[in-house]
């Protein structure tokens, strides 16, 4: 694949931040808000803790440029087959299943200009289908196509949230920010639960390691673009969260279903509104984009690895894993259509709460997997690296382990399940190698 053809430094920067920022941020200061403006310590702490993991992908894809799969191939090669293919069985799934709650939250944002998304099924599912086949089609274009429309997104994504962000500093009421502490719990808990609440607001930051294979120059522009991307979200994430909660009190702001098309209304009239919830609407379509692009790259790694099947391991002349994106698809419009069906709704929530611990076991490995690729790496000159690199990891997999500990008891055994059920998968595959 020519250089020309390939991912350069800003679209893969706008695939982390894209992938990061979809329609759930826009809810994010209603959660906080219980808590009070002791969250935003939260949002620190989370910041440091993204951060700490964006410097482990960013290193990993320097000893690693031409990895496809990102935290499947650095698992894989630290930490042997077995690990690689658990984290990535558990990181395809989780995919599918946030691309259909994507496809879900995009409907219901598009329903503020149409209704009958909020009252017909049928309307809602032909929506969220005709969005998820849009996108594969394009995904199948080739990677450069589907990297346009993810750069254009998230600019047109972040729009209203650096508008609100920056012009709600201009409409800040101090006496909006108390209590410091709402939430009846002593400040460490609070924070706590706060930094778990916003560190979901990061998963994806490992989004440019994915397809390395397709990025230009890979060994600088992944590194930079996973830490690019989560500086820039980190400071609109944290600036919008302060205004809103400047803006509008902790009592109304706690039961608000659209916080920042509240905010903007305060600031610019009913009209805006819409605009925002134009936002939510594109946010969610871009970050469909961008994860659908994710879900052919993973099992498209696994299979040339011979872990997967075959069928997920070929391309089509534009070098795109055709057969993994739309099988994958297949498997999102499914559990979509279950959310509109009755009957199956509370089964879709449960698999969606169900993935958030596959997310984070892929973080977990990866900063362990991270020591032992540098002592298998030339790179590596015990003398100068040695206390970054252990500071680095002990650091990155704290954090890892408080997020997958703070995600619920219940998050963490069904997940704990899930991983484990693609144990017969992995004995299935080698028996048929072995043959």
């Amino acid at each position: 694949m020519s250089q020309k053809n390939k991912l350069g430094l800003w679209t893969s920067t706008s695939l982390v931040m894209g992938n990061m920022i979809g329609a759930g941020v826009f809810l994010m200061p209603t959660t906080l808000a219980a808590y009070g403006s002791i969250s935003l310590i939260g949002w620190v702490f989370t910041t440091l803790g993204a951060f700490l993991l964006a410097k482990i992908f960013s290193n990993l894809s320097k000893l690693m440029p031409q990895a496809d799969g990102g935290p499947y191939a650095y698992c894989r090669q630290g930490l042997g087959d077995f690990a690689g293919f658990l984290v990535a069985w558990g990181y395809w799934i989780s995919i599918w299943c946030t691309n259909a709650a994507i496809a879900v939250s995009m409907v219901s944002a598009l329903s503020t200009f149409f209704p009958v998304l909020a009252t017909s099924s049928f309307a809602a599912v032909l929506t969220g289908l005709s969005a998820i086949w849009l996108l594969t089609w394009i995904n199948t274009l080739g990677i450069v196509t589907s990297g346009i429309v993810q750069l254009i997104t998230t600019a047109l994504k972040i729009i209203p949230l650096l508008l609100v962000a920056i012009g709600g500093l201009f409409f800040l009421k101090l006496k909006y920010f108390l209590p410091f502490n709402a939430s009846g719990t002593s400040a460490f808990t609070a924070i706590t639960a706060t930094t778990t609440f916003t560190f979901f607001a990061f998963l994806g930051l490992e989004s440019a390691t994915i397809p390395s294979g397709s990025v230009a120059n890979p060994e600088k522009t992944i590194p930079r673009a996973t830490l690019l991307g989560t500086g820039l979200a980190a400071i609109i994430y944290i600036l919008s969260t302060v205004s809103i909660m400047g803006m509008i009190p902790s009592s109304q702001l706690s039961h608000s279903l659209t916080p920042f098309a509240d905010a903007a209304v305060l600031m610019w009239g009913n009209g805006a509104r819409y605009w925002v919830s134009a936002g939510v609407a594109i946010a969610a379509f871009g970050a469909l984009n961008g994860w659908i692009l994710i879900q052919g790259q993973i099992p498209y790694a696994i299979s040339k690895d011979k872990l997967f099947p075959a069928i997920f391991g070929k391309v089509n002349k534009k070098a795109v894993p055709v057969s993994g994106i739309v099988i994958g698809s297949v498997l999102v419009s499914i559990l979509m259509v279950m959310n509109y069906t009755k009957g199956l709704a509370e089964q879709f929530k449960f698999l969606i709460l169900l993935t958030t611990t596959t997310v984070l076991v892929p973080y977990l490995f990866s900063t362990a997997a991270y020591v032992l690729i540098r002592l298998q790496n030339k790179y590596l000159q015990p003398h100068n690296h040695w206390p970054a690199t252990i500071t680095l990891s002990a650091l990155a997999f704290l954090f890892s382990l408080w997020a997958i500990a703070g995600s619920g008891q219940e998050t963490v055994y069904w997940g704990f399940f899930l991983l484990m059920a693609g144990i017969p998968f992995y004995v299935i595959i080698l028996w048929k190698r072995g043959k």
